[in-house]
């Protein structure tokens, strides 16, 4: 007998005890053969001449027998589960051992009969050995042959559950490696934004810059933080959010007006770290100081049926026909898809005198 191939085959590691627990299995095997004793009783009771614990014995006797070959067929699934890909090769690994099974079948279950008669004083009949034999061995096809095909149909959904497991567990992986990636290109982004703002104030006014380094450490402390904690409080992103819009308004100063317009009731609302700075971020580059005019940016939050919608709009600039998205908005668009799938949206489109992004999340559960 060659070993099964290694390669490529799927890991055996999944038994069918991991998905049908071995009591179950019992319980099925059990419920199978008191219906063959009691079908058999039944057939019994027509004839005087049989006793009512002999169709026990004689289906007992098969029972006990045929539970122990069920045993090693079920020990040994696993070494067979590479095969479950080919049905034939996989019955036919099992099927093989059908002429050692039915000759150790017959010979046991008949000497327990002939055991038991004669502890009573009395001879079990049967046919000739040879009719036994062949009789048995038919019936015993058909029965290996139900309960092969059981045991195949129970391992394939035990080895599809697992690879699927596994799928799950490397797309996640996969996920969080793509959210670490989007998160290390958006840090530096603001960061050098930010440092810009610092450095046009050192020449003119040391007290205003020291107030901006003193909330650039803050804001840094948050960005900064585990790259594994994807998720935030919405009350936390928002303190992050004014950490940012202080230092950008300092640089702005008496040109942009801010209006926060927050529901404190979803402020335990969880959404991703930082996923609001780009927006805002966007409204200084392209609405603040592209104009000398003052600018009126709005950042608002609310729930609408079911999802948590998140505003960041300005007035004094308007996109442009047939623009597409920077950095910010793409690496936005991608975490929202890694993380929620179609679930949640992004969009940013002129509205009145100005620009408005909007963000539209499904509605979580508070975080711990």
């Amino acid at each position: 007998m060659s070993p099964p191939p290694t390669p490529s085959a799927p890991d055996t590691s999944a038994n069918i005890g991991a998905i049908f627990p071995p009591r179950t299995l019992a319980a099925l095997w059990v419920a199978f053969w008191l219906l063959m004793i009691c079908v058999s009783a039944q057939d019994a009771l027509r004839n005087p001449r049989i006793q009512w614990w002999e169709p026990v014995l004689w289906e007992g006797s098969s029972a006990l027998v045929a539970s122990g070959w069920m045993w090693l067929a079920v020990r040994v699934c696993g070494r067979y589960a590479p095969y479950l890909d080919r049905p034939l090769v996989w019955f036919g690994k099992y099927l093989r051992w059908l002429p050692l099974v039915a000759i150790t079948f017959v010979v046991a279950v008949y000497a327990i009969r002939d055991g038991v008669y004669a502890a009573q004083g009395l001879t079990y009949e049967h046919p000739s050995w040879a009719f036994a034999m062949v009789y048995e061995s038919i019936k015993l096809s058909l029965f290996a042959g139900l309960w092969l095909g059981i045991l195949f149909g129970i391992d394939s959904y035990a080895q599809w559950q697992h690879q699927r497991h596994r799928l799950l567990a490397t797309q996640r992986a996969l996920a969080e490696a793509q959210l670490a990636q989007l998160q290390g290109q958006l840090r530096p982004h603001f960061l050098f934004n930010a440092l810009n703002t610092v450095s046009a104030l050192m020449q003119t006014d040391v007290a205003r810059a020291d107030h901006m380094v003193a909330a650039l450490g803050d804001l840094l402390r948050i960005s900064l933080r585990n790259p594994g904690n994807e998720m935030t409080p919405l009350g936390e992103e928002i303190h992050a959010l004014s950490l940012y819009a202080e230092v950008m308004r300092e640089r702005f100063r008496n040109r942009v007006t801010l209006d926060w317009q927050i529901d404190p009731a979803l402020a335990a609302t969880p959404v991703p770290s930082l996923l609001l700075q780009p927006l805002l971020e966007n409204v200084f580059k392209h609405g603040v100081e592209r104009t000398v005019a003052p600018v009126r940016v709005r950042i608002s939050t609310r729930v609408n049926a079911g999802s948590l919608e998140v505003t960041v709009s300005n007035s004094g600039s308007t996109l442009a026909e047939g623009h597409g998205d920077g950095v910010g908005l793409r690496n936005c668009r991608d975490r929202l898809r890694i993380i929620y799938g179609d679930a949640a949206s992004l969009t940013v489109r002129n509205a009145g005198e100005g620009v408005e992004s909007h963000v539209s999340l499904p509605l979580a559960r508070a975080l711990p």
